[in-house]
């Protein structure tokens, strides 16, 4: 039986899911080594949660600086009606986008873009302008990338103002 939603993981799906995400191409006999099970009871476990959408892909995660693409850019795109990337199927046109995600508020959509140099930058904005008015952030620097979902409790309260050291981070910054 497949596992139907999230809330169905135990302890060991997570740390089977810890483990695949911090290194895809594990065997199932060190997989199961590492959380406590037989490699068939693991690679069951794996099964059930790709069956259930949980794990939707294994790959390399590849760092565009080291293939000739060193500006990551954001744009913000409000979309031209009638022109928007989403209903225009016009975003195999942009290989430079690495993400598009679609967005509530002032600016339809979201992109991350992988880019060569400040030509290419312009160059993409033009290419992109047919499709409405664009807002662009450049990335200084990374300072966190998170590639491991490990988020075993999410019931946690999260709020800011309950967190020990909050409120003495504040006062400081304040000085």
């Amino acid at each position: 039986m497949a596992l139907q939603s999230e809330r169905n993981l135990d302890q060991t799906d997570w740390k089977i899911l810890r483990e695949l995400q911090a290194e895809a191409r594990i065997s199932y006999n060190e997989l199961g080594r590492r959380v406590g099970l037989s490699a068939p009871a693991a690679a069951e476990r794996v099964r059930k949660m790709e069956d259930a959408g949980i794990i939707t892909s294994y790959g390399a995660q590849v760092d565009p600086t080291k293939i000739g693409l060193p500006l990551l850019v954001f744009i913000q795109l409000r979309c031209a009606p009638g022109k928007c990337l989403f209903k225009t199927s016009s975003a195999e046109k942009f290989p430079e986008i690495l993400e598009m995600h679609k967005l509530s508020g002032s600016h339809c959509a979201l992109l991350k873009v992988a880019l060569t140099s400040m030509e290419h930058l312009e160059a993409f904005h033009e290419r992109l302008d047919a499709h409405g008015e664009q807002t662009t952030s450049i990335v200084t620097s990374n300072l966190f990338t998170q590639h491991i979902i490990d988020w075993e409790h999410p019931e946690v309260n999260l709020r800011p103002s309950t967190q020990p050291g909050w409120d003495k981070r504040d006062k400081q910054d304040k000085h």
